[in-house]
């Protein structure tokens, strides 16, 4: 019998990012009414969201990850702002931002659409990728002006850089305490280009 899982694919913001986006959560957190935070070990960015996929399926979807990673070069990305889905006083979800690597991003997330949906995997959505980290999400729709108060104050937050040098596969289950992620794959991203720069500075 066939095991449907329900899959993602996303990057790691690596560890000391993700230790001052809690650090951002704790102080929001305080200031905020209603609002369900992401657990550290949950921080990522997404880049596609696929839904259920049978698990005889994943050996395919995991290798044709790895044939579009393998294509693209590692890349610094750079953590920082915060905002919002939603009014900043009735927000659907809490975000932390990007800087540098945004269009790398956008460019992995387009490079691996066309394979995906050739797999029968992925199905195309309808608005446009925006690249962030969820932090929370409200759980009303109740008025919270002092959340809004304190995401202008942190406007200007800044969580660092971090080098993206793999994508991965991961299942999500949903459980009583929020969901569990599994990571099923890894993707290495190619270095050659930063090699040749490095030798060219040399």
């Amino acid at each position: 019998m066939t095991r449907r899982l329900r899959t993602f694919i996303a990057v790691d913001p690596g560890e000391p990012v993700r230790d001052r986006l809690v650090a951002l959560q704790d102080v929001l957190a305080r200031s905020a009414q209603g609002v369900k935070w992401v657990g550290p070990e949950n921080l990522h960015v997404t880049l596609l969201f696929l839904g259920e996929v049978g698990d005889r399926d994943v050996p395919a979807l995991c290798q044709a990850v790895a044939d579009v990673c393998a294509a693209q070069e590692a890349f610094a990305l750079e953590v920082k702002g915060v905002g919002t889905f939603g009014p900043p006083n009735r927000p659907r979800t809490v975000w932390a931002g990007l800087g540098a690597g945004q269009a790398e991003l956008v460019a992995l997330h387009d490079a691996l659409e066309l394979p995906l949906m050739e797999l029968g995997c992925y199905r195309r959505e309808a608005r446009r990728y925006e690249p962030h980290v969820t932090l929370g999400r409200a759980k009303g729709d109740g008025d919270n002006e002092m959340l809004a108060t304190a995401l202008t104050r942190h406007a200007n937050w800044k969580g660092g850089e971090e080098e993206v040098s793999e994508v991965e596969v991961l299942s999500s289950e949903l459980q009583p305490q929020g969901p569990l992620y599994v990571v099923l794959s890894r993707a290495k991203l190619s270095r050659a280009g930063r090699r040749k720069r490095a030798e060219e500075d040399e």
